[in-house]
């Protein structure tokens, strides 16, 4: 493995190395100057460092939403972790697969010519090798190429945010990476511009609030009576969960990890009047995201902030392997459901979340006329 790994990791630099001896120059808009702005090579002994600690999610860790100053380097750190986590209330069990023990990872923000340097910790507690591939990073396997460390091993990988928007980041070793993903090891990455989010007109466009929902789907095998297996150790699982996986069939479609982990106490919070970014992110399969009661005033589907995005949206796409962005003013309190409208995944398998919203009512939106009576 370690001479394969070897020689994947020589063939990556030499590929990234040609690309980049015969890119073309980028010229027009002013888009694509910026662009071509964080593509230009700079002493990174004279950045500036800075160090993130992550948070968990649906929260994000403290950020600017327009750049001060130049770029810089940014400095995260990330533990492996794979545990058994409870799905639902019927106590359902996975051997989940995570970055810094949550389910999805945490959201990594930035902006468009900053360096992304995380160290990648791999205990010894592990039962196998891991690694990243940032869907937003450029050359060898979006990283996934440089930074296998087996259990005991750590690594530290930098590369530039080049590209503007929010993007996956999942786990992709050689031959697993299917069981990877969707025993939860993936999360988001979100790349601001410099001067923050617009509506590709001129307008700004900031944000109160920002929360980041991950869609989960599982595949938890069955035994013969039709009730969930459960397994000591997560090798133990293996062969069943790669059956089941192969049928396609999810047993459960879930935000942040499990059913109901965004609602009742553990809802999201906002206030009328208060403009939330939504980033939902799905490494494996599409979603179709939709606030109940509300909606996207603005929507980057696919997640990339160069595209103007589209406005008053009821329900939007987001592919597999894709995080997108959505951003919405509160305008009447009370509880909105957050669902995949795939309404049998939201409400059958577990895909929605709360909001909870708090202000006064506003009887010109609406209001009732007639209260339901008997005929």
């Amino acid at each position: 493995m370690a001479n394969h790994l070897q020689m994947t990791r020589r063939t990556m630099m030499a590929g990234a190395a040609i690309a980049g001896a015969l890119a073309p120059v980028v010229s027009g808009s002013p888009a694509r100057a910026r662009e071509a702005a964080s593509n230009t090579p700079v002493d990174i002994a004279s950045l500036p460092r800075v160090k993130v600690d992550l948070v968990r999610p649906p929260f994000v860790h403290a950020h600017t939403q327009k750049a001060e100053g130049g770029p810089k380097i940014v400095e995260f750190t990330m533990t492996i972790e794979e545990k058994k986590i409870i799905l639902d209330d019927q106590g359902t069990e996975v051997h989940a697969m995570t970055f810094d023990g949550s389910v999805p990872g945490p959201l990594m923000v930035v902006h468009q010519g900053d360096y992304v340097e995380l160290t990648l910790i791999n205990p010894s507690t592990s039962s196998m090798p891991h690694n990243i591939d940032f869907h937003s990073a450029t050359g060898a396997l979006g990283g996934a190429g440089l930074t296998l460390v087996n259990p005991g091993e750590r690594t530290v990988l930098r590369w530039k945010a080049t590209k503007a928007g929010v993007f996956v980041y999942h786990c992709a070793p050689p031959g697993m990476v299917p069981w990877h993903v969707t025993a939860g090891m993936n999360g988001a990455v979100m790349v601001l511009p410099r001067e923050g989010l617009t509506d590709g007109k001129g307008k700004e466009l900031p944000y109160d609030r920002v929360y980041y929902v991950g869609e989960q789907d599982f595949y938890v095998p069955r035994d013969e009576k039709g009730d969930y297996k459960k397994y000591e150790t997560i090798n133990d699982s293996y062969f069943d969960t790669v059956q089941t996986m192969r049928t396609l069939v999810p047993s459960h479609i879930v935000f942040n990890g499990a059913v109901g982990a965004l609602t009742g106490d553990n809802a999201l919070k906002a206030a009328v009047g208060e403009t939330v970014l939504i980033i939902h992110s799905q490494a494996n399969r599409d979603t179709r995201p939709h606030l109940i009661g509300g909606h996207g005033d603005y929507v980057w589907g696919t997640g990339k902030f160069r595209n103007p995005p589209d406005v008053d949206q009821e329900t939007w796409f987001i592919p597999g392997g894709t995080a997108g962005a959505a951003l919405y003013t509160f305008e009447q309190p009370g509880i909105y459901a957050y669902v995949n409208h795939n309404l049998i995944e939201a409400f059958e398998l577990g895909a929605a979340a709360h909001f909870t919203v708090t202000g006064d009512w506003n009887d010109d939106l609406m209001t009732t006329v007639v209260a339901p009576s008997g005929s």
